[in-house]
């Protein structure tokens, strides 16, 4: 589970990555910034007429209220769940076209460390306003106990899942299959895999570069919202740094799938998350993301341009 969603959180850094040429460190704040504004709505759905709007919209902050109160879940209030998500991708993709329109594109002709270096000061500054607005405190957000499970006998003892790990699965891999979709099958997907390849080409022969990066921006950030929100809606807490902490896991399985490749971020995504969450059962839980990077390093030792070679897009 926990790979299925650094795997979808990072398409939308590697499609960025393979086109705008430059290493987003916003991305992690987008997914956190998309599960405020879609656990908001949630929260509003779930809760509206039985506790106050403010403390619905700034989802609980303080204490105020709290979602397993209010019965979140997929199972429980669908409605909320299903609207959350969709506002998630939404508020992202909005949020990344403005600050692309307004911080990224008057110096997107400079190098790309300029790039690099402001996109770190839109994390801190997003970051912090939410922390800001929401405030610092880690909330609850569903009613995990009220929600189905399932038992899967196995040799070796019995795994359980949980409802939304179902829903965690549908949406991520539906997304996925739709990326794939999008850049074999369209025009604008032919556009953005010529684009990555050679942008200088790709304008020269016509292509609108400017509307293949306005949709880049969309793609990609609706991905990392509804992948931000997911994350939440899978674990069951919410925090204003939990896309930082979760953005060298990204970009671990970007760089482990191959930089610039699309499928490469979702296999590298599967397999940090896989050791990230299994080499608990050997070393201290602190230890686990230290296990993912070693993974990677060894891994690329072997395949020093990442499991997919270094293919861009496609």
């Amino acid at each position: 589970m926990r790979g299925l969603v650094v795997g979808l959180a990072g398409v939308g850094l590697s499609m960025t990555y393979s086109i705008l040429n430059f290493a987003n460190f916003s991305h992690g704040d987008y997914l956190t910034s998309g599960a405020f504004s879609g656990w908001a709505v949630t929260y509003l759905i779930a809760g509206y007429g039985n506790a106050n709007i403010g403390s619905l919209l700034l989802v609980g902050a303080g204490g105020s209220v709290f979602g397993g109160a209010l019965s979140v879940g997929i199972v429980t209030s669908p409605l909320a769940v299903i609207v959350g998500a969709l506002v998630a991708g939404a508020s992202t993709i909005v949020l990344s076209l403005v600050i692309d329109r307004f911080v990224y594109k008057p110096i997107r002709d400079e190098s790309g460390i300029a790039l690099l270096i402001t996109s770190v000061g839109v994390a801190f500054a997003l970051r912090y306003l939410m922390q800001f607005v929401f405030g610092p405190g880690v909330r609850g957000t569903t009613d995990a106990g009220s929600q189905p499970e399932w038992s899967l006998l196995f040799i070796d003892g019995t795994v359980f899942v949980h409802a939304h790990d179902i829903t965690l699965l549908v949406v991520a891999v539906s997304l996925m299959l739709g990326v794939h979709f999008l850049l074999q099958r369209t025009k604008l997907g032919k556009a953005m895999r010529a684009m990555s390849d050679n942008e200088d080409l790709a304008r020269v022969t016509g292509i609108p570069t400017e509307r293949v990066i306005r949709s880049t921006w969309i793609i990609g950030g609706g991905l990392t919202g509804i992948a931000g929100y997911m994350f939440v809606l899978w674990k069951g807490t919410l925090g204003f740094n939990d896309g930082w902490l979760l953005l060298l896991l990204v970009f671990a399985a970007v760089i482990l799938g191959g930089i610039g490749s699309i499928y490469g971020a979702i296999a590298g995504g599967i397999i940090i998350g896989l050791t990230a969450s299994t080499s608990v059962i050997w070393i201290p839980s602190a230890f686990g993301r230290a296990a993912a990077f070693l993974v990677m390093i060894t891994i690329l030792l072997f395949k020093p341009q990442g499991i997919f070679s270094g293919r861009s897009t496609a």
